[in-house]
């Protein structure tokens, strides 16, 4: 990712050579751009986990009364719709930090400061639940070690990976996610065959539609769950300032990853449902049962229990190596670009000239999620709570609130300040997003919302803080009256 920092104050902003996308906002640029659009497809493939859907099949297979497809399905609706807005602002800001950015830029830099505060409840525990998962799905393939050994190690080696640079890190994905995809095509192809040979339900409709169950509270509260599947293809924007081909290719990336994701979640699901006995999993209590659904399923589909070690094994490797190795690279680039605009401390913005990565934030990002991966394994092992699934529905509130303030910014640069006549991008599409949103996060689960919207209080808090004290949220390239005109 490349790392810009501010030029000095009262300066003319300079044309970094090479890089005219950047000179308006009064950056220079310190890293190189070199990840072509393969890379930030795999990156923003890997981040999704192609296999997602084997880790929480069985919860979603629950909130959406069986019709686990049209759950996902519905999904990449809602997300198509927040690809397509954030494909129209990384056109107008290409530059890190996301939502921070777009919102900041688009509406005001308060909005900017919320945005980033609230997407970092996502970045800050998606680490965590990836951590948490693989840890305790390796203890379950490998009873000898412990799960705090699989946690220790994980986060230490991606740690390692990521303060190299993201070249280095580039790499280790484009390898991984050829193993995520090896073992999902064994599993679908198993699947086809286990049909041929009559081992299947029979109910090859009821994963996209049960007229007894179907109500569109109840797939909308699905959504809730299986956005978690969802959530990654966004880090693609973090990398605007380091891809070869600029903000064209970095939306173009988003949209076509998220297709891609979507149908191969859409797809895995079906199959699965199709060995799924689908009154005991909807009538179960047992959260285990609930977890090992897709497991128990992989074995039907090849008729041996090869094939789920096989899933088991590679949703505890890809969890733990290469989807929390990305997720820890779009929260150490989040950190950043807060910190060198002076809304986070100032050492989060070093960065190593060695190695062209934030290594401060970097390490503090390795630090948070053993942390927070920590305490929830502690709670899970010790069944004070079941912390995989409040981890997880709370990256989604986090996610869909600042996804919102990205829609608006949406609606606020193009058509309110600058009044674009395509209407259709910059105000159907964003308002369509934000109803659907909405509609999603009313429901969730209560405890989800009370949470979320703690966090989201103690945002607000720090933000007028900040008034108070005379640091109210600038960005770089805007000063204060033009913020207050923003």
């Amino acid at each position: 990712m490349s790392v810009l920092t501010p030029q000095a104050e009262g300066s003319l902003p300079t044309t970094p050579p090479g890089d005219p996308e950047l000179s308006k906002f009064g950056y220079t640029p310190q890293l190189r751009r070199s990840l072509s659009f393969t890379d930030l497809l795999f990156y923003g493939l890997i981040y999704m986990v192609p296999i997602a859907p084997f880790a929480i099949f069985g919860q979603v297979f629950q909130a959406s009364g069986g019709m686990v497809a049209l759950a996902y399905l519905a999904g990449l609706v809602v997300m198509l719709f927040t690809a397509s807005s954030y494909a129209q602002m990384v056109k107008a800001f290409p530059i890190a930090g996301s939502v921070y950015n777009y919102a900041g830029r688009g509406i005001h830099p308060s909005a900017g400061f919320l945005a980033g505060w609230a997407i970092m409840l996502d970045y800050f525990l998606v680490p965590g639940l990836l951590y948490l998962v693989a840890s305790v799905t390796m203890e379950g393939a490998i009873p000898s070690v412990s799960p705090w050994v699989w946690l220790v190690a994980f986060v230490a080696i991606n740690a390692i990976v990521n303060y190299f640079g993201i070249r280095l890190t580039a790499v280790a994905i484009n390898i991984m996610i050829a193993g995520e995809l090896i073992v999902l095509g064994i599993f679908l192809v198993a699947g086809i065959a286990g049909l041929a040979s009559g081992r299947g339900n029979g109910d090859w409709t009821g994963a996209f539609f049960n007229g007894d169950n179907f109500s569109f509270s109840l797939v909308l509260g699905a959504v809730s769950v299986a956005a978690l599947s969802f959530l990654g293809f966004d880090g693609i924007s973090m990398l605007s300032e380091e891809s070869k081909g600029g903000s064209r290719t970095v939306g173009r990336a988003m949209s076509v990853v998220l297709m891609l994701a979507g149908l191969i979640f859409i797809a895995q699901t079906w199959v699965a449902s199709l060995f799924t006995d689908s009154k005991a999993l909807l009538e179960t209590t047992d959260a285990g049962v609930v977890g090992s659904a897709f497991y128990d399923a992989a074995a039907a589909a090849a008729g041996a229990p090869w094939l789920a070690t096989l899933c088991l094994a590679a949703t505890a490797i890809a969890w733990g190596l290469p989807d929390s190795m990305v997720a820890q690279t779009a929260l150490s680039r989040l950190l950043f670009a807060m910190a060198r605009d002076k809304q986070l401390p100032k050492f989060l913005a070093k960065v190593s000239t060695k190695h062209a990565s934030p290594v401060n934030a970097v390490l503090l990002t390795a630090v948070v999620s053993l942390a927070i991966s920590g305490t929830a394994l502690y709670a899970l092992t010790e069944k004070e709570y079941d912390s995989i699934t409040l981890l997880g529905t709370m990256v989604n509130f986090g996610a869909m609130f600042a996804w919102l303030l990205l829609h608006t910014s949406v609606i606020w640069h193009y058509v309110v300040r600058n009044g674009s006549k395509n209407y259709f991008l910059h105000l159907v599409v964003p308002i369509a997003g934000i109803a659907l949103l909405v509609a999603v996060l009313i429901n969730m689960k209560v405890y989800t919302q009370i949470w979320g919207s703690i966090w989201v209080l103690l945002g607000l808090i720090v933000l007028v803080g900040l008034y108070v004290v005379g640091r109210r949220p600038k960005l770089s390239g805007m000063g204060g009256d033009e913020a207050d005109a923003a």
